[in-house]
């Protein structure tokens, strides 16, 4: 498959930047229908409960946006920021435990070995590159490497949420927006989208329809927005990402369907974190699991996403989901004046069987 297969024309005034109030406002283009010649339906979020059947599982990814975007001034007066992006678990010794891989600009400006102060008890001390624009950066607290709780004050004190690339130098108002209402697990460099149209009331009317809500958790990295820059799409170099499937979950999902009903992954992180535990026989770990056309999918039977952006993994895997009729549901979208991208509007899909 060629990248170029995955282009389409988006207009810059499609693109959503911000959430629309209350967030179950947004739209839902609704495409399930056993028949794929069928019309897709306009309808909002709030209507989703009425497409879910009794004993239905709904997985939802739980994880946690981190305020990980940290601005500072370096000693000779010129601006900088961080982004903390994981906890680097690689087994080397030379530089010692704490480091993070990260993004640091301007990098030139920001030299190895050296600690800058953000605030009295923040500081970062630069490490060398690791590629692509990457640093191995040490968050260190009071001028020691912090426990987690400790960071995440800092964090939570001094940083702000980094925002999807495409957005620029963008700033929330509210931060609260870009996280999900059930996000429990810190960690993520940006959010899983499609969580963000759920309400408190909407998942009481989903619950009460008789279908159960789970969760798992994908930790989302920048990762997710890297565009294919190869000219096939066998030859793109998939991102890792860490996932969790609790066991409880898992066995909602076995017990779904061993009795006929449905899997519906709200995201493609959700699908991501099931698939690979099909795929792997694992309930965690790291993936670089790359769904394309042709993959054998294991779980899955109903997907809510976001529209996506031309030339990205995700609409590689939306392919894989539906087959070609995706360019056909992003021109309706696109007719129809639906809203891209993460804090856009959002589909649910049924996987394609034949």
């Amino acid at each position: 498959m060629r990248v170029s297969d995955f282009d389409y024309e988006l207009p810059p005034e499609r693109i959503a930047t911000v959430g629309v109030e209350p967030r179950d406002a947004a739209r839902l283009l609704v495409a399930i229908d056993e028949d794929p010649a069928a019309a897709p339906l306009d309808r909002t979020v709030a209507d989703l409960d009425e497409f879910l059947r009794p004993g239905d599982v709904i997985v939802v990814n739980d994880t946690k946006v981190l305020p990980a975007r940290v601005r500072f001034t370096r000693p000779t007066g010129g601006s900088s920021e961080v982004l903390l992006l994981a906890p680097l678990d690689d087994g080397t010794t030379e530089f010692g435990p704490g480091w993070w891989e990260g993004l640091a600009r301007p990098s030139a400006k920001l030299k190895v070995g050296v600690r800058y102060r953000v605030d009295e008890h923040l500081s970062f001390e630069m490490g060398p590159d690791l590629g692509e624009g990457r640093r191995r950066i040490r968050p260190l607290v009071d001028g020691a490497i912090p426990h987690r709780e400790q960071l995440l004050a800092a964090l939570d004190a001094a940083g702000e949420m980094p925002l999807p690339p495409y957005l620029g130098d963008a700033h929330l108002e509210n931060p609260d927006r870009y996280q999900t209402v059930y996000a429990t697990s810190p960690g993520s460099a940006a959010a899983p989208t499609a969580g963000l149209h759920f309400t408190p009331e909407l998942l009481e009317r989903i619950e009460a329809a008789g279908a159960h809500i789970v969760r798992v958790e994908l930790v989302v990295g920048l990762g997710t927005f890297r565009p294919m820059m190869t000219d096939d799409v066998e030859d793109h170099d998939m991102h890792h990402e860490t996932y969790r499937v609790p066991p409880d979950t898992w066995a909602a999902v076995q017990h779904a369907k061993a009795n006929g009903a449905r899997v519906v992954a709200v995201g493609t992180t959700a699908v991501r974190a099931l698939e690979s535990a099909a795929a792997r026989g694992e309930l965690s770990g790291s993936t670089n699991l790359f769904i394309k056309a042709g993959f054998d999918w294991q779980v899955v039977d109903l997907l809510m996403t976001n529209f996506h952006m031309p030339r990205s993994t995700l609409l590689v895997m939306i392919d894989a989901f539906v087959g070609p009729r995706w360019r056909d549901l992003y021109m309706h979208g696109l007719d129809a004046g639906y809203r891209f991208l993460s804090f856009g509007d959002a589909m649910l899909l049924r996987r394609r069987t034949s």
